[in-house]
């Protein structure tokens, strides 16, 4: 991994039972997160770890791997955690090994949800850091644009693709400069469970 940690941060007024569902169940966030165009489960524990493969669909391939994740709602101030370590053999995908988390804080306005992650470069470390690890920050910070629109007022993420993001601002239109967003911050990790230090290779 590099030490160009991306975090992204938002605050969606909602109830926590309602963020943790649309984004822990693998249809609904597929739908939202601009990362992922499909995630299957392929194996379910009953402590919270789940195996899944996901797609990613590019102007002509079609980006393929695996992920684990595991999910907590035992935190000691209230807050839910989740876990995440991904990878793919595809020579043509600009992420390869990748590890993350969510976190999700009860505030007095909802709820702030916060992702930090990391991957080994596809394309050479150059071109991320030049393209690649910007334009994947971007996509991260509508994504969670679109989520919030989603727990708030019901607006599907389908509304708002990120061709139509990416126009210039007009209108009352979710944006990603709605969010808190960062690459290579110190901190950027700093919220991670320790859930994510022992997870296994996907």
């Amino acid at each position: 991994m590099s030490n160009r940690s991306i975090r992204v941060e938002t605050v969606i007024a909602a109830d926590l039972d309602t963020v943790w569902r649309l984004t822990q169940d693998p249809e609904l966030h597929a739908r939202w997160d601009a990362r992922f165009s499909r995630i299957v489960p392929t194996e379910r524990g009953d402590d919270g770890l789940w195996r899944f493969r996901y797609e990613r669909r590019m102007l002509v391939r079609t980006i393929r791997g695996t992920g684990i994740a595991l999910g907590s709602r035992d935190g000691a101030d209230g807050a839910r955690t989740s876990a995440l370590r991904f990878t793919t053999d595809d020579r043509l995908s600009p992420l390869r090994d990748g590890r993350g988390y969510w976190r999700y804080e009860p505030v007095a306005d909802g709820v702030r949800f916060i992702t930090g992650y990391d991957y080994a470069p596809g394309w050479g470390r150059v071109l991320d850091d030049l393209v690649v690890r910007r334009l994947v920050a971007w996509m991260t910070a509508c994504s969670f644009a679109r989520l919030r629109r989603w727990a708030e007022r019901g607006e599907e993420p389908e509304r708002w693709p990120l061709p139509r993001m990416a126009l210039p601002a007009r209108g009352d239109r979710p944006r990603a400069r709605d969010c808190t967003w960062s690459i290579g911050r110190a901190g950027a990790m700093a919220d991670a469970p320790e859930s994510l230090t022992g997870l296994a290779a996907p």
